[in-house]
């Protein structure tokens, strides 16, 4: 099949209807009576769109879900009560742009002892033109890969995820899963500047989608290296299941900063085309529920379709080059 490019936002919402109507053989949704009953899952970005649909979704298997999030509470989480039916939903408020947050967050974890059977990656953002966190990061770099490094660091190093590499009470026969939500267009996206990394860069509304596609190939590629870090035998008998996916076009509020001119065009094609948060969160459920998924690492998927993510983000040099950047860049700044 031929590589679809994401240059605008056009291009992208083509791509998006595109894909709902691939004929490419689909994985089983997960059936509604298998449970999660007395296990601890957390979801970032769930006050809204897709990050709500999926912790309502595995609240409903009656798993504990912590809604990581940086605004919204306590509403959505009432009702992400209200429409599961559960109580053992709750909310830790953290901004994914801002390390100090990050670090209160992964404090109260470990403080709390909380310990993750399923940890899903999913908030992100898409501004409609480039600007900076408070630590001089352009924000989607940081939001949606760097803050995944610096949690991920803390949560294996303080055993609320348990794993062997850092010697936090392995669990080889139950092992915990780690999903990302990613995106197709890391596919078109332009190769990762290692020799500017972590330079902000300058765009606007004419190129955003192309710098939101790099910023989901560094986290593709942060995936993949990840898995292999983590589980060195693959998948002989993984510590940690680690597994990424694209949900697909979402109708959700990630076009929020689309220009005011735009909107009017943007929301009702959405509305009419793409998936609800409900719909697109069956993939992640199968991720996280199916038994499968906890017996192996690394697989991507593409909505309901189990496939290979890009070339370049499954290189394992481009991966190493990556994992090592990015701990010099946080060593700049004092976070690791």
């Amino acid at each position: 099949m031929a590589q679809r490019t994401h240059d605008n936002p056009f291009t992208a919402v083509l791509s998006g209807l595109l894909d709902q109507r691939s004929k490419e053989a689909r994985v089983t949704p997960i059936p509604p009576h298998v449970r999660l009953d007395g296990r601890t899952c957390l979801v970032t970005g769930a006050n809204s769109g897709l990050g709500k649909g999926i912790a309502i979704r595995l609240a409903k298997r009656g798993a504990h879900v912590i809604m990581a999030c940086r605004s919204g509470i306590p509403e959505a989480g009432e009702d992400v009560k209200r429409e599961s039916g559960s109580d053992k939903v709750e909310m830790i408020q953290v901004d994914l742009s801002d390390f100090e947050s990050i670090d209160r967050f992964c404090d109260e974890l470990r403080n709390r002892n909380v310990t993750l059977d399923a940890t899903v990656f999913n908030a992100g953002v898409v501004p409609v033109t480039s600007r900076k966190n408070k630590h001089g990061l352009e924000l989607m770099f940081a939001v949606n890969y760097l803050a995944k490094f610096v949690v991920l660091n803390r949560l294996l190093r303080d055993g609320v995820i348990s794993n062997a590499v850092y010697g936090n009470n392995s669990r080889a026969d139950d092992p915990p899963r780690v999903i990302f939500v990613s995106s197709e267009t890391h596919r078109s996206s332009i190769p990762i500047d290692f020799d500017h990394f972590g330079e902000p860069i300058e765009y606007g509304i004419s190129d955003g989608v192309k710098h939101y596609g790099l910023s989901k190939l560094h986290l593709t590629t942060y995936f993949q290296e990840l898995s292999r870090r983590l589980n060195p035998q693959g998948n002989a008998n993984p510590d940690v299941c680690v597994h990424a996916l694209c949900p697909g076009a979402v109708n959700s509020n990630m076009a929020r900063e689309a220009p005011t001119w735009m909107k009017p065009i943007l929301k009702p094609v959405m509305a009419l085309f793409f998936q609800s948060p409900e719909k697109a969160s069956i993939p992640v459920d199968y991720l996280v529920v199916s038994e499968e998924m906890g017996t192996k690492t690394g697989a991507y998927m593409h909505m309901m379709r189990v496939k290979e993510s890009s070339e370049a983000s499954m290189d394992p040099d481009k991966g190493a080059l990556l994992w090592s950047k990015t701990e010099e860049l946080l060593r700049e700044r004092g976070v690791l």
